[in-house]
């Protein structure tokens, strides 16, 4: 794999959901997202860069941040409808 320039590591490497009573819960199952798939989100809707910018920014090419991209947003969505844990790995 391409090595891949990551600027930001997040503080906070888990997220999960909580009850009404403010207990975490979906911790059984959580869904693990890489730095390269949180950066290209973070880069892209944090940051507002274009795909191609934000390629460059990471040194690999549009249709891998693209794939990067996909996959992080399917993690959000899965972890939002699901009500599951996310944690962010190396």
């Amino acid at each position: 794999m391409k090595p891949r320039f990551i600027d930001f590591k997040p503080k906070t490497t888990s997220f999960s959901p909580l009850n009404s009573n403010g207990n975490p819960v979906g911790t059984e199952n959580p869904i693990y997202m890489s730095y390269d798939e949180f950066e290209a989100l973070r880069l892209v809707f944090y940051e507002g860069l274009t795909q191609e910018e934000a390629a460059k920014r990471m040194g690999i090419s549009r249709g891998t941040l693209w794939r990067c991209l996909e996959s992080a947003r399917k993690k959000v969505a899965t972890m939002l409808a699901e009500n599951r844990a996310l944690v962010l790995e190396e």
